[in-house]
Order: structure tokens, then C-alpha cells, then sequence
């Protein structure tokens, strides 16, 4: 991307990027190792010895995907056909065709961190579909779930939240709408904070109760838009017009997600929107990441609750899916390395639908590093300059912070928070809503 600073790395000894690459990377896919490890007798019961082969298949190429990794290989081709394998590919030949010497191959630590994190994934993904009959089989299942049951309890006052407003939410004027909007935007930012991938695949549920907490949560907002959103989907509901499409690009699963759909079932009972779409993952990814799978699911487990609440608030979801108000979507672009600037070129499909959107919404952090292209920015620079010409819709980032990247801060203020407190960037104790609205 001409003129634009030099991506995120694991050269930069230290630095989050090596961090990763060195000690979080490996650990996830020791976790993984283990994981498949204590399937092996379930593996036998479906699918006999056969299951049991594949299980060690499966071992043996994540262990070496893992040396690879640990000791600095150069990074090899895809090799098992697969939707987007041959994009992949041509994907590293561009890597290489960037390097320096022009012998040398992208290696793992002096390679984009972006194109390097999604790679292990996806090449996760490879050894599983390698290794038939458990090529269905999610990594990280079990952890996205022990997520969502540990997160109950704040599940139980989100949902009772939501569906005590319901009752009088056609009586609210207007400066009492807008107050519950930004309560459940900032829900949904704060559940962001449940991400496996950073933890390493440890626990990372919600405990306490993130409602009570939100006016205390104010100050760490370092870019707060939330007013934008307002007055654009405000002036659509006043317009009455016929259909307002939200689309929210989801991030983890579990707790987070819960937090997305009481936004989103806010917005249809608010009538600030009257079709929200959502955008997951078609693989397993970045460990806490939602599929179609996890997204059914947890809808499943919120309708068949002994909470009344929690279950009112799975039947209505339900049932927005089953009228078609809710539409959940997945496109294999969402797992590729590219740049959200580059959508137009290489999924011009998903580019026209998010078009159709008046407004879309991008959570997280993975998202916000596509976003703005991981890289070396000054905090100062305009969001709308990192989004380099990805413009399909009016469009906002909610995130908390866990990569060192961050534009469109005010002059002195990114300095000032590295002065109190040198891991702002990567602690997940900051969020922003930063929207973007300009064509």
C-alpha cells in the first residue's frame, strides 16, 4: 500500500507482534495438541481405529506446524484443497515477492504479524481437514463454551435488563432512547474483553456485573463516536424509513456474542433498525472467534435456560432468525490475510452486500487490525486515511485495545497514556467507538 508505514512485526524484539509470535502462538498450539490428545477415546467410539489414526495425524502435523513456528522455517504453501487454498497461496507468493533478498522466503518472525497469526490458524484448520473422519471437528469448542456457561450470571442481568426496557420501550422519548442505545453499545464493547486468543486460550469469562460497571468504564473510552451512530440511525427512525440494515461483523463467541445480540435486539425493538445482519467465520479462528455453529448454539442454550428471561430473550432471537430480520452470513473472505481496503478486488461479492448496510458495525480487535492494515501509524493519523478507500458503508470500529495499533487519537493523548501506563495499547483496558462516514 503505497505510502503507508511498514506493517506490524516479530522483528521488533519486545513488541506485542513478538510476543506473540514467540511464546502466545506456541501455547495455543500446545492447547490444541492437548485438546485432540483427550478426544482420542471419543474419536475411536465414532469412527473406530479409523478415528483413532486421525486423531494422530492430526497431532503429528499441528507438532509440526509448531517446531515450524518455534524455530523460524520459512512459511510453505497450503497444501490440502480447500475453498480458498489457491488464494492463500497466491497470497504468500505476494508475501514473497515483497521480501528483500530475493531468495528469501517469509519466514515466520520476519513477516507481516497479520499475514503470520491468520496463517496459524488457517494452516490449524489444514491439519484438521488432512485428517478425515474428525475433519469436522472444532479445535476450540469446548473453550468457547466454557466460556459462555462461567459468563451466567452476567448473562442473567443482561438478559433481565433487556427485557424489562422492552416492556416500555415504545414509551421512551427520545433522550431516554438514546441513553439505553449507549448503554447496549458499550455492553457490547466491554464484552469484548473475552477473547481466548489473548489469553491464550485460558478462561477469560465475565464474572461481575458489567452493567453496574459501565460509568466507571467512561474514561477508559479513548475515542468515543457513539453520538454519530445516534444521529444516524436517530434520523432514519424519525425519517420512518422502511428499512434501516444494521450489519455487525461479529468477533468471539460465548459472553461477547451475548453481548451483540441484546445490542441487536435493542436496535429491532427500538426500531432504530429493522434488519440486522451478522458476518462470522466459516472455520474455527483466532481460538474464540464465531461460526455459524457457535452462533446456532448459543441461541440454543439461551432459549432452553431455566432463567425466564434469558429463555424470553432465546425465543425472541429465534425468532427473529426463523421472520428473516436476523440474517447470519459467513464468507470465507473473513479468514483470509488480506486488508479490508483490498474486498473490493478479491470478494467483490461481500463488498456489495455489506453496501446495503446503513451502517456497519466491526467488532474487535482482528477487525480494526484489517481494518486500518496493522500497521506502524501514528496515533495521530485519521481513521479514515488508515481505512485506505474501504468504504462500503457508514462504518464504526468496537474494540478494546489488544494490538499496538490506534489511529485517529488527539495530538499528545497516545503519548500522555503510554507515560501512565506503558501497555495501554495491548491490556484490553481501553475501547473506542470510531466511525467512519465519509465516502
Amino acid at each position: 500500500m503505497a505510502g503507508s508505514p511498514e506493517s506490524l512485526s516479530g522483528q521488533d524484539v519486545g513488541s506485542f507482534a513478538y510476543i506473540t509470535i514467540k511464546d502466545r502462538t506456541p501455547q495455543i498450539l500446545t492447547k490444541v495438541i492437548d485438546t485432540l490428545h483427550r478426544h482420542k477415546s471419543e474419536f475411536f467410539e465414532k469412527h473406530g481405529e479409523e478415528g483413532t489414526e486421525a486423531g494422530k495425524k492430526a497431532i503429528s502435523l499441528l507438532s509440526k506446524l509448531r517446531n515450524e513456528l518455534q524455530t523460524d522455517k520459512p512459511i510453505v504453501p497450503l497444501v490440502e484443497k480447500f475453498a480458498d487454498t489457491d488464494i492463500w497461496n497466491q497470497y504468500l507468493e505476494y508475501q514473497q515477492g515483497l521480501m528483500k533478498e530475493s531468495d528469501g522466503k517469509p519466514r515466520w518472525f520476519y513477516s507481516p504479524w497479520l499475514f503470520v497469526e491468520c496463517y496459524m490458524y488457517r494452516r490449524i484448520h489444514e491439519a484438521i481437514i488432512q485428517s478425515p473422519p474428525i475433519d469436522d471437528f472444532d479445535v476450540f469448542q469446548e473453550l468457547k463454551e466454557q466460556n459462555f456457561f462461567e459468563s451466567q450470571e452476567s448473562i442473567m442481568t443482561l438478559c433481565t435488563y433487556l427485557q424489562e426496557l422492552m416492556k416500555t420501550v415504545e414509551q421512551l422519548g427520545e433522550d431516554q432512547l438514546k441513553n439505553e442505545f449507549f448503554k447496549f453499545l458499550q455492553i457490547s464493547l466491554w464484552g469484548n474483553k473475552c477473547d481466548l486468543s489473548r489469553s491464550g486460550g485460558e478462561t477469560s469469562s465475565q464474572k461481575n456485573n458489567l452493567m453496574s460497571s459501565l460509568e466507571d468504564l467512561k474514561p477508559f473510552i479513548l475515542v468515543n463516536d457513539m453520538e454519530h451512530l445516534w444521529s444516524l440511525l436517530g434520523s432514519c427512525k424519525k425519517r420512518e424509513k422502511s428499512s434501516v440494515r444494521v450489519d455487525i461483523v461479529l468477533d468471539n463467541s460465548g459472553f461477547e456474542l451475548t453481548t451483540d445480540l441484546v445490542l441487536a435486539s435493542f436496535l429491532l425493538s427500538s426500531k432504530l433498525a429493522t434488519e440486522i445482519h451478522f458476518y462470522g467465520k466459516r472455520i474455527p479462528w483466532f481460538v474464540s472467534d464465531t461460526t455459524v455453529h457457535d452462533f446456532n448454539w448459543l441461541i440454543d442454550q439461551v432459549k432452553h435456560s431455566n432463567h425466564k428471561w434469558v429463555s424470553k430473550s432465546g425465543v425472541d432471537w429465534e425468532n427473529y432468525v426463523k421472520m428473516g430480520r436476523w440474517v447470519y452470513h459467513d464468507h470465507i473472505f473473513w479468514t483470509l490475510p488480506h486488508e479490508y481496503c483490498t474486498m473490493s478486488q478479491v470478494a467483490p461479492d461481500l463488498y456489495a452486500e455489506l453496501q446495503k448496510s446503513d451502517l456497519i458495525l466491526f467488532k474487535g480487535d482482528l477487525n480494526y487490525r484489517k481494518l486500518a492494515g496493522d500497521r506502524k501509524w501514528a496515533f495521530t493519523i485519521p481513521f479514515h486515511q488508515a481505512l485506505n478507500g474501504f468504504h462500503p458503508a457508514p462504518l464504526c470500529s468496537i474494540r478494546t485495545l489488544k494490538a499496538e495499533i490506534q489511529v485517529g487519537l488527539q495530538p499528545g493523548q497516545g503519548e500522555e497514556l503510554a507515560a501512565s501506563e506503558p501497555n495501554w495499547l495491548t491490556n484490553g483496558n481501553y475501547g473506542i467507538f470510531q466511525f467512519d462516514g465519509s465516502l
